[in-house]
């Protein structure tokens, strides 16, 4: 619909100031990067990158001069007379970007750009359109289904389930105040633990009492009724805090700056730990768990968040 692809059936799409409803694709200021890149293979570089502006009747010297500087901008300027199959994945990639920017757009539109990609460039393009756009400045619309391109790419995500939108926010906001079990599910890695509670009660003055997997848990009072207790791996402790009681260890990861541990409550539930250093406890021990009151997330039967 931002596209002008899709018809809107009802509000308005405004960019700047400007209603853009009715106004045909091609003069809405858009740029769209795809997930398969879509060059033109019998093209150069070059004529990939020029030919939106020769079809729109742009001068040649000012061609020439947006293509070295698009090219100089992603670092593809050595490739310009290659065809896109003697380039790889990335190469491709900044193509397709360079195809977009070449035209100065209001709005760019990224359509899961990195998905193609292996891990490990992945990681260097994120980094490299996130450098892009602070120095063009100009908004740009991301769709992924990888958390930790939003957290890391995002000004504002918008969380999105069968259409529907779940919530919007900054990464952090969305991150330590989701509004929901979905979110709160989707956003964070490892995902978050989600605890069935046992039962809820009064306890001290401004306090409640939770059980769960047997262990009674002392949390701030909130409002509504509790059917789900969540908390980050990386907010689970061996050492320190509220306790959640004993968990049996089934896994150790060991990833070098932190440690992963799976196991599972007395009542069997699942839990992940996520531990700072190289911690070695042995497969099958047990130990206690501990949390944060302020890092517990409380959800009701509906999966919505409780405060």
């Amino acid at each position: 619909m931002i596209a002008g692809l899709e018809e809107i059936s009802d509000g308005d799409l405004l960019i700047g100031a400007d209603r853009m409803n009715e106004v045909p694709p091609a003069q809405r200021g858009i740029a769209m990067v795809f997930q398969s890149y879509a060059l033109y293979p019998h093209m150069s570089v070059y004529k990939n990158l020029a030919f939106g502006l020769e079809t729109a009747g742009v001068p040649k010297a000012e061609i020439e001069a947006r293509v070295q500087k698009t090219a100089a901008i992603l670092q593809i300027d050595s490739y310009l007379q290659r065809k896109p199959k003697a380039l790889s994945g990335g190469q491709r990639q900044r193509v397709a970007i360079g195809r977009a920017i070449i035209r100065e757009p209001k709005i760019f539109l990224f359509d899961e750009p990195l998905s193609n990609l292996d891990a490990e460039l992945r990681v260097q393009m994120r980094v490299e359109i996130a450098k892009l756009h602070r120095q063009l400045g100009v908004t740009s619309i991301y769709v992924t289904h990888d958390q930790v391109e939003a957290m890391t790419m995002a000004d504002k995500i918008v969380v999105l389930r069968a259409g529907r939108i779940e919530q919007v926010g900054s990464p952090l906001e969305l991150y330590n105040h989701p509004a929901n079990k979905f979110v709160a599910g989707f956003i964070g890695s490892p995902k978050m633990n989600f605890l069935k509670i046992a039962g809820q009660q009064d306890g001290a003055a401004n306090g409640m009492m939770l059980t769960v997997a047997g262990a009674s848990v002392p949390l701030p009072r909130f409002s509504g009724a509790a059917e789900t207790l969540g908390v980050r791996p990386e907010h689970l402790s061996l050492t320190d805090g509220l306790p959640l009681g004993t968990m049996v260890v089934h896994l150790v990861e060991q990833l070098g700056g932190s440690t992963l541990l799976y196991g599972a409550l007395a009542d069997g539930q699942a839990v992940t730990v996520q531990l700072t250093g190289q911690k070695s406890p042995e497969r099958g021990a047990q130990v206690t768990l501990f949390a944060d009151s302020a890092t517990c997330h409380l959800f009701d039967k509906d999966g919505l968040a409780l405060r």
